[in-house]
């Protein structure tokens, strides 16, 4: 989502995604979580489903959802439940990525690696 409204994010955010020598991926539970947004009217998609989620995913590598995933998020460090930051936490361990967020629930999981979107500042934590 943030791809499509660049001014959601900080500069170094913004820079950071930009730069060619990273690689983006997406979960697709980050998609799924979209949907559902857009479902119960949260968010408003600008074009239908299928051409949203084409655009969306289209500059993106697609990650996986394997059961050693499913059974990493059983154990990923979050204070709360949410099966959704379990399986993103879990996706990043897995596959060693960073996720970018501007959720403080999902920031300094130890061993995996975030990057804060949020103000002006970036914060990264983690290996």
């Amino acid at each position: 989502m943030a791809l499509q409204a660049p001014s959601r994010l900080n500069p170094r955010v913004r820079a950071e995604l930009r730069n060619p020598a990273n690689e983006l991926w997406l979960s697709p539970v980050s998609t799924w979580e979209a949907l559902l947004l857009n479902a119960k009217g949260r968010i408003r998609l600008p074009v239908s489903l299928a051409e949203w989620l084409a655009q969306a995913t289209a500059p993106l590598r697609e990650a996986p959802f394997t059961p050693e995933i499913v059974l990493a998020a059983q154990q990923v460090p979050l204070p709360h439940r949410d099966p959704a930051d379990r399986f993103l936490a879990a996706t990043a361990q897995v596959m060693d990525l960073t996720i970018v967020t501007s959720d403080d629930l999902l920031l300094g999981l130890g061993t995996i690696r975030t990057m804060k979107n949020r103000g002006r500042g970036v914060e990264i934590r983690g290996a």
